[in-house]
């Protein structure tokens, strides 16, 4: 099986120790197994065969320079959501053919930007944006290829910071608008109109919201290619969600697969999905150390990492669980603890009432599940160094990201 296993009680990656990496390159740091998104972009397009069909892997997840390269080389395209992750995409070797733009407030630059080199898609979020990206295009004698982005009103039943598909989100337009504000724009000599989208959140563990979703853009594009726009492609987004907690409780790919068919299939329109945490989630491991160890009256018991907030933000944002797990298992009886960061915030907590063999200062741990919204979200507060990353991939590892120094925080500042 690719990703981390224990082999002779030692947590490894792709069967190499991650403590050894750790010795290497110093804590916290990140490893990735190249192998896990391997095998899930494998069957994320086997479950898709049936039908044309193309993953746009979402740079939001994690846009380090190695893992897009990686997810290139897999025959996935691209999904940005700024101008920054465009660069990224264009320097991993994408051709601006291979990507979508998508997000909610593109500024007059990003937006010149994207029309000037000719996207596959820009994802519009509403009528004002396509009046732009028309004059835009006009004043540049071009089309620039657009897809509306909608709001289906529906509840993907994750964490409202990551639900963006209901109608107090701030994301796309009301459904009964879509249509005749298309028809309406496919007047503009600036635009070309080739899809309609909807993203409606992330983490989302349900087949059904994902499958509403899809029967509502299915709906959307007859009526527009009855009205006579000729759409080139439904976009039905991503959102998928991961086993955080080791539960199992996850949607099946191939379920997934047949309910967006089943809805999409007979308007015989190519798909584009927008995958992103459920290709490089699992992928991924936050290696920490123990640093301190201290119990408060009232049997607190406080693990405190060399790694933080400032390296792994989901936890103090919206209450993330991750699963904590030992670098070496075995050998010393289980206790309760609570597992913390250094920064000087109290919700710099990774985990309360976790059970972790007895723990002692130098002991390493592995955060798992980090690989996205991990280093992607990654910052310097308390002036702290951003992580190296590593990438294990086909019998060997390298780092993709040295440690960030303090001259390199201070380049910028005069």
């Amino acid at each position: 099986m690719p990703g981390f296993t224990y082999e002779q009680s030692m947590l490894t990656c792709d069967g190499v120790p991650l403590a050894t990496l750790a010795e290497a390159v110093g804590t916290p740091c990140y490893v990735y197994s190249g192998a896990t998104i391997r095998s899930r972009v494998a069957d994320l397009a086997a479950a898709f065969a049936p039908v044309p069909h193309q993953l746009h892997y979402a740079l939001k997840a994690n846009s380090t320079l190695a893992i897009v390269r990686l997810l290139r080389s897999l025959g996935c395209e691209a999904d940005a959501n700024s101008g920054g992750e465009i660069e990224v995409a264009l320097r991993a070797g994408f051709i601006p053919d291979q990507i979508v733009f998508t997000g909610v407030g593109k500024s007059r630059d990003e937006l010149e930007r994207a029309v000037t080199l000719g996207l596959k898609a820009i994802n519009a979020e509403s009528a004002g944006e396509l009046e732009r990206i028309a004059a835009i295009a006009e004043a540049q004698s071009t089309r620039a290829r657009v897809a509306l982005r909608v709001n289906p009103d529906i509840d993907a039943r994750s964490h409202p910071h990551i639900s963006t598909g209901l109608k107090r989100n701030k994301f796309g337009v009301a459904l009964e608008t879509a249509v005749p504000l298309l028809t309406a724009m496919a007047e503009r000599p600036g635009l070309e109109i080739v899809g309609i989208h909807a993203h409606i959140g992330s983490q989302i563990t349900t087949i059904e919201p994902l499958a509403r979703a899809a029967r509502a853009l299915a709906e959307i594009a007859r009526a527009l290619v009855g009205a006579g726009l000729p759409l080139q492609h439904i976009d039905v987004g991503g959102g998928v969600g991961i086993d955080y907690e080791g539960t199992g409780a996850v949607v099946d790919v191939a379920e997934y697969a047949r309910a967006v068919i089943e809805a999409t299939r007979p308007l015989g329109l190519s798909l584009i999905l927008e995958p992103g945490r459920s290709l490089v989630g699992p992928a991924g491991v936050l290696v920490a150390t123990v640093v301190d160890v201290k119990e408060h009256p009232g049997g607190r018991r406080f693990v405190v990492l060399d790694a933080g907030m400032t390296e792994l933000l989901r936890p103090a944002l919206y209450g993330a669980y991750h699963r904590i797990v030992p670098l070496a298992a075995g050998g010393r009886p289980p206790v309760l603890c609570d597992v913390v960061g250094p920064v000087c915030e109290s919700s710099d907590t990774f985990g309360v009432d976790r059970e972790l063999p007895d723990p002692r200062v130098g002991d390493r741990v592995a955060v798992l599940d980090t690989g996205a919204y991990g280093a992607v979200m990654a910052s310097t507060y308390n002036r702290r160094p951003i992580p190296p990353e590593v990438l294990v991939d086909e019998g060997a590892w390298r780092v993709v990201r040295r440690r960030m120094s303090v001259d390199d925080m201070l380049m910028a500042e005069a």
